[in-house]
């Protein structure tokens, strides 16, 4: 059947489309003035491209209609480059980590290729990341809030420490995988905080602090959440 074939191929060019968003984000940091605020909008349109492509294929049964192409390493290939490498470029880029920038940056560009690498980082039947799931866009986002308000050394230890949350065996919930009842809320909430952060963009990265510290709330209750439930699943948030 062709039309099958046709809709899985424009779903895994849907799903490369990312590379392009990742292309563009870095024409923009290696300008002679990046402009942060574009940078983070093209990184969360990557976010909704990762954010639906998944669903989708699953249900259009991508695999069976066009098993020849691996859905699974386009997007590791663009979640790598959105969620680590281009963000943690335009932090460097803007001088939000301490000299030499590169030093802490790269133990974060490491753990994160071994956090892709590790084949049991995913655990789809339970709905959890193994390891900090490189969520480097966020912590960019919050890095120039932070760089502008504390300096530059509160973002080279919180830089080390989810690089070695990286490689531990801790749980992180799979939103889009996240046991019921609550994988609704937090996509819900995970838009709401995505439509709050673009709304942050306005003035980025100045404003008041209080708005930076309100909308960690979600980040909070997703991190709350995820200990809780791991450690329902029959062992500690940290496990073996």
């Amino acid at each position: 059947m062709i039309a099958p074939r046709i809709r899985a191929a424009s779903l895994h060019l849907y799903t490369a489309s990312g590379g392009v968003l990742a292309f563009l984000a870095t024409v923009e940091i290696c300008s002679a003035t990046p402009d942060p605020r574009l940078v983070f909008v093209l990184l969360a349109a990557a976010v909704l491209v990762d954010a639906t492509d998944g669903p989708l294929a699953r249900r259009w049964e991508v695999k069976r209609w066009l098993p020849a192409i691996d859905g699974r390493t386009i997007d590791d290939i663009v979640d790598y480059l959105t969620f680590t490498f281009v963000p943690l470029l335009l932090v460097w880029r803007m001088g939000w980590l301490p000299e030499p920038a590169a030093a802490w940056v790269a133990p974060a560009l490491l753990a994160s290729l071994f956090g892709f690498a590790n084949a049991s980082a995913k655990d789809e039947a339970g709905g959890f990341f193994l390891g900090f799931p490189s969520y480097w866009n966020v912590v960019a986002f919050y890095a120039g809030y932070v760089h502008r308000l504390y300096g530059p050394s509160v973002n080279a230890a919180a830089f080390l420490l989810l690089a070695l949350l990286t490689v531990l065996p801790v749980r992180f919930l799979y939103p889009n995988l996240a046991p019921r009842p609550w994988r609704t809320p937090l996509i819900v909430g995970a838009l709401l905080w995505l439509v709050a952060m673009l709304w942050m963009l306005v003035d980025y990265p100045r404003g008041p602090a209080w708005i930076a510290w309100l909308s960690l709330l979600y980040p909070a209750f997703y991190v709350g959440l995820s200990f809780r439930l791991a450690a329902r699943r029959g062992g500690p948030a940290l496990s073996s």
